[in-house]
């Protein structure tokens, strides 16, 4: 890539990345125009994992000594008195691979998506619009496992994602995108909102990272923006025409779905856990018994709280189900209203 090429990237990128949440899907108007509207902007506004990172700039090569590995304190593992207390090289150590495996699950996330969106777009009728904004979604999600994964094999880190739980189910839960789609969407929200959260506090906090980490983060948020917009849409359009007892059931299903993913992408699995060293009380103190770390878990889903409210499906039944897998709270009042904000 030339250097006129990568500063007109960079450029494009900045410029976009500011205020990642701002694509207007609550701003009034019909869900035949929210998606027409996302759609252009994935036509005018996208990236592509090869172009759009210098994979061969030096300031982007990953050397498994650079103290920028370090985990920051917008990570709940980093902050902890246990990881802040180990030597420099081992902080340096576990925050490669906990980068990497978090990259690796993230992709896995993307590849369940993508055949979902294509099990959903399937059987969509002609003239659909949700079949074209699904599709545009489906390629930046391509481009997102590509990148994910050029990280990962750069890393050097034989990281293996998710539990063997979330490996089994993989051929399994794309299925529920043709069967039960409100459900899969409320999914999509399950995997795409904790790591969004995570990756834009990283990014507001200004820490000394790698810098094609936060590219490769940058990419991601922006992108991310459209496909939580539409996951919200979709499920506000299409949540009020079920069925009562469907609503109700789906009402007790989203928050055990939300706590389920949330974990999958969030904590580190068994094997990720023995690799990085972690002790057993440390990841029951992070992963989430402490005050600090139950607060960062509520925090995750206030968004999905208030669209669970906007579109009843969350009765009494359901807020204790809300509450027995500790993310009930307040609902956001707008999307991605802050934390400190929504406290």
């Amino acid at each position: 890539m030339t250097a006129t090429q990568e500063h007109s990237t960079q450029t494009r990128t900045d410029t976009r990345t500011d205020s990642p949440t701002d694509t207007p899907t609550d701003s009034g108007m019909s869900y035949e125009d929210t998606l027409r509207m996302l759609s252009e902007a994935s036509v005018h506004q996208h990236f592509d994992a090869f172009l759009d990172i210098d994979w061969d700039n030096p300031e982007y090569a990953v050397h498994a000594d650079d103290p920028r590995w370090v985990l920051p304190v917008a990570d709940v593992l980093g902050r902890t008195e246990w990881y802040r207390s180990l030597p420099l090289e081992e902080q340096i150590r576990i925050g490669l691979y906990r980068q990497a495996n978090v990259t690796k699950v993230g992709l896995q996330f993307e590849q369940i998506l993508i055949s979902g969106l294509m099990n959903y777009a399937f059987g969509l009728r002609n003239g659909s619009p949700e079949f074209r904004y699904s599709t545009h979604e489906a390629t930046e999600e391509c481009h997102h496992t590509q990148m994910f994964q050029e990280f990962v094999n750069r890393s050097g880190q034989d990281v293996k994602g998710g539990s063997l739980a979330f490996h089994l189910l993989a051929p399994v839960l794309p299925l529920a995108a043709k069967v039960v789609p409100v459900a899969f969407f409320f999914g999509v929200l399950a995997g795409e909102e904790p790591i969004d959260h995570v990756q834009k506090s990283i990014l507001r906090a200004g820490d000394d990272m790698h810098p094609l980490l936060r590219r490769i983060m940058q990419i991601h948020v922006a992108e991310e923006a459209r496909h939580i917009g539409f996951a919200h849409r979709y499920v506000e359009n299409h949540a009020p025409n079920l069925r009562r007892i469907d609503r109700f059931l789906l009402s007790l299903i989203v928050p055990v779905l939300m706590r389920w993913l949330c974990n999958e992408i969030l904590v580190p699995s068994k094997r990720a856990q023995r690799d990085m060293g972690i002790p057993d009380d440390v990841m029951k103190q992070v992963y989430w018994d402490s005050e600090e770390s139950q607060k960062f878990l509520r925090d995750l889903f206030g968004d999905v709280r208030m669209l669970a409210d906007n579109t009843g499906l969350r009765g009494r039944a359901a807020r204790r189900v809300w509450k027995a897998m500790k993310i009930d709270g307040r609902p956001s009042r707008f999307r991605s209203e802050p934390a400190s904000a929504a406290s």
